[in-house]
C-alpha cells in the first residue's frame, strides 16, 4: 500500500492529447508489436492507465507537457518550466489505472528523478532516486522528503535515461 496517490494524465488532457499533441502534431496511432515495428514499445509504460504497453494493443507516443493543464487549471505560470516529452498513451480511450496499492513501473535499480514545483508552477528542488527493493517504502520517503517543504505543491516522476515523465503526485 502507498502514502501518495500516483496520479496519471487526467482524461481531459488524454482526450485532447488524441486529436493533437503538445507539440501540436495528430496522433499517429499503431499496434504495438513482439518484434518492435513500428517502434519498439511492449513493455514501455503507459501514462494513461499507469501499466506497461502489451502487444496487440493501439498505441501512440505523443508530445506531452505535464504542468500546462494543472497550470491552466490553477492559474500558475511555469513559464520556460513547460516542458514536453514524448509518453506512451492508448489510442483510444482505456478504462485508466488499477489501483495495484503500489507506484507504476517502480523496478528496483532503476533510477528515476523526483522533481518538486511550487505554486507557480517553478521547479524548486529535486533528488534522485535508485528505486530500493521495498519500492513503496522508497517512493514514500522520496514523497515524504519532498512535501516536507511547504513551497512545494506536485512532484513530477521522470525517468533519468530518457527523462519522460512517468506520473504525477500532489500534495495530500
Amino acid at each position: 500500500m502507498t502514502v501518495y496517490t500516483p496520479l496519471p494524465i487526467p482524461p481531459a488532457a488524454l482526450e485532447e492529447l488524441r486529436r493533437a499533441d503538445d507539440a501540436g502534431r495528430p496522433l499517429r496511432p499503431y499496434v504495438a508489436r513482439e518484434d518492435g515495428v513500428p517502434l519498439d514499445c511492449v513493455g514501455s509504460p503507459l501514462r494513461c492507465c499507469l501499466r506497461a504497453v502489451e502487444p496487440g494493443e493501439r498505441v501512440a507516443l505523443v508530445s506531452y507537457a505535464p504542468l500546462r493543464r494543472w497550470a491552466a487549471a490553477t492559474g500558475a505560470d511555469p513559464g520556460a518550466y513547460d516542458e514536453a516529452g514524448p509518453v506512451f498513451i492508448h489510442a483510444g480511450a482505456c478504462e485508466g489505472p488499477r489501483d495495484t496499492g503500489g507506484y507504476p513501473f517502480a523496478r528496483p535499480g532503476a533510477l528515476r528523478t523526483v522533481r518538486r514545483y511550487d505554486a507557480e508552477g517553478h521547479i524548486v528542488g529535486g533528488r534522485l532516486l535508485e528505486i530500493p527493493e521495498d519500492t513503496g517504502a522508497g517512493f514514500d520517503r522520496a514523497f515524504t522528503e519532498a512535501f516536507s517543504e511547504p513551497e512545494v505543491a506536485l512532484v513530477h516522476v521522470r525517468a533519468v535515461e530518457y527523462g519522460c515523465f512517468h506520473f504525477e503526485v500532489r500534495r495530500p
